[in-house]
């Protein structure tokens, strides 16, 4: 890894960043400002914080010009700088997938819903998906939707119940690759025929990073008969790795990174319109632009790929990955499983550090409330673990399990919102939002241009403390460079472009705003804001900054990049 971080043109930027995942390559791998109307809560989410029914939770909003109703109503009951600027994404499993249950997450913020495919059927997906299109299109919400490959991943297919179940202390469990018809208690079935190769009685058996452990106390062919030494909850599709003596047992299996199932779980998200692919297993970036390569001959929308990162390989390979893809998820169970787990929250801040440094969204991932699977309060330590990572400036949060499988996955992405939004605030408040040392990213003119100007704009707003920062944008690269720089103030991205919509839903601090936008930079400008000032979304004395760019045409021979700043009258 040392080598690879001396390869990194990066390096001098990311010093500390590069010295910290330098230094992985070298251990043992062990098992071990407030808002102008002041801060009114949004009613809709404190009735679903407190697990209301009331119809006030449920009541349809009011489409309009084509902007996100739960930021219309944030903005209009907030005000600017009371609007949440970490996105957050909720994994939808069998409690949250009616339409009810869909529509209050959406309420309480939810801006992206992730698809897992290790579990469910392909026509469960598909309900979920049309159900979440049918809220978009009919209630005015602006939901993405994020497909999450399975991986060629050793993992559990069946472990003897439909759902999750307590593994007891000493318990004998049959690990088997056979095809079992039913299921059988204390029987795990693996969904790779030579998982168990190279594996020796006395070896440990660790389920999903620890959620439960066994040793192996016989091996029959492949079959291996383990006794449970640590207690825990045993999930549907669990994965599972062998340790001996403390240390991974590594095997090269040359599994792909996507499965033949892969390739047609990927083919159904593009039949029904997914907005992101989360790629799992990714040690290379090579297999990331394999993926982007097939999607542009497949699909006519731009649909963007995000990388997982969750092995140590990957952390030697982080700048090409994060170069190839369109963003990054950090997924710590797993990768607390390939190093050692005290080095998970730095090489978290790394890994947050360089997506900002080459402009990719990152998404912060595993176990963030995990006792809300069972439990309605979440404990001290993860809220301060949520606070940690809004404080790094991850562009989103995640919920896996907690909103999947738990009973309280609305009040667990209530805790989200809130620890969120006043760690944002107490950063303001406190002056942290200090811009980044930039790498430069743009190569072409009007490339560095663009990048420049963001940087420029954003500096500028931070110190004349304006409300608001516009930005007509075409394809999102002008709103994800000053989204980069976590401004003070929020983006507010007007593009005609609906892939460009759904994208920026994972930006930080981008509010994206349907428009259809003319070549007359000015025109464009005049409407939104009239559009806006007509819905009381700004009114008189707001100040907003505008950020354009205008390519050429015939009326406009010359490309052109202005920023303004505008006191609204």
């Amino acid at each position: 890894m040392a080598a690879a971080a001396r390869d990194l043109s990066l390096v001098s930027q990311f010093c500390v960043a590069g010295s910290r995942l330098a230094a992985l390559g070298k251990c043992g791998v062990h098992l071990l400002k407030k808002g102008r109307r002041g801060n009114a809560g949004f009613k809709v989410r404190a009735a679903v914080q407190l697990g209301s029914e009331s119809e006030k939770a449920t009541k349809p909003l009011e489409k309009t010009f084509g902007m996100d109703v739960v930021s219309e109503v944030g903005l209009r009951e907030k005000g600017f700088m009371g609007l949440r600027k970490t996105k957050l994404v909720c994994t939808i499993g069998p409690a949250c997938s009616s339409l009810n249950d869909l529509e209050k997450l959406a309420l309480a913020g939810m801006n992206v819903a992730r698809l897992n495919m290790c579990h469910g059927s392909r026509d469960w997906h598909r309900d979920v998906i049309r159900k979440i299109k049918m809220l978009n299109e009919d209630k005015g919400f602006s939901i993405s939707l994020m497909i999450d490959t399975e991986g060629s991943q050793i993992h559990v297919v069946d472990h003897g119940a439909p759902s999750s179940l307590k593994v007891e202390e000493d318990s004998i469990w049959l690990f088997t690759a056979k095809n079992i018809e039913g299921s059988r208690p204390f029987t795990v079935q693996a969904n790779y025929g030579r998982f168990s190769e190279g594996i020796e009685v006395g070896d440990e058996v660790v389920i999903d990073g620890g959620m439960a452990c066994f040793v192996v106390v016989e091996k029959t062919g492949n079959d291996l008969h383990c006794k449970c030494i640590d207690p825990g909850l045993f999930l549907p599709g669990a994965k599972f790795s062998f340790w001996r003596d403390g240390k991974l047992v590594r095997r090269n299996h040359k599994l792909p990174t996507l499965s033949t199932k892969d390739w047609a779980d990927i083919d159904f998200g593009i039949s029904e319109g997914v907005d992101f692919f989360a790629l799992s297993f990714v040690n290379h970036a090579d297999s990331v632009q394999h993926l982007k390569n097939y999607l542009s001959t497949k699909s006519t929308k731009s649909i963007k790929v995000l990388a997982k990162i969750e092995s140590l390989e990957s952390l030697h390979n982080l700048k090409e990955i994060v170069q190839a893809s369109d963003g990054i998820m950090v997924a710590r169970g797993d990768l607390g499983v390939e190093i050692p787990l005290e080095q998970i929250p730095t090489v978290q801040e790394d890994i947050i550090y360089i997506c900002r440094q080459l402009n990719k969204p990152v998404i912060v991932a595993s176990q963030l409330l995990e006792s809300m699977v069972e439990y309605p309060t979440p404990t001290r330590a993860e809220v301060a673990d949520v606070s940690e990572a809004v404080r790094q400036y991850a562009d989103a949060l995640m919920l896996s399990g907690e909103s999947a499988i738990g009973s309280y996955g609305q009040k667990a992405l209530a805790v989200l919102d809130m620890t969120s939004t006043r760690i944002e605030s107490w950063a303001r408040e406190e002056n942290r939002q200090s811009l980044l040392n930039h790498y430069q990213l743009g190569v072409s003119l009007p490339d560095r241009t663009a990048e420049q100007m963001c940087n420029c704009a954003v500096e500028m707003a931070n110190n004349l403390g304006v409300d608001a920062i516009f930005v007509y944008t075409k394809h999102g690269y002008m709103a994800s460079l000053l989204s980069r720089n976590r401004p003070n103030p929020p983006i507010f991205a007007f593009t005609k472009d609906e892939s460009t919509i759904m994208a920026l839903n994972l930006n930080w601090g981008v509010v994206p705003f349907p428009v259809d936008l003319s070549d007359d930079a000015e025109s464009n400008i005049s409407k939104s804001i009239k559009f806006m000032k007509s819905r009381g979304l700004i009114m008189h004395g707001d100040v907003v900054l505008v950020v354009s760019d205008v390519a050429p045409t015939r009326v406009t021979p010359m490309a052109s990049q202005s920023i303004q700043v505008k006191t609204i009258v």
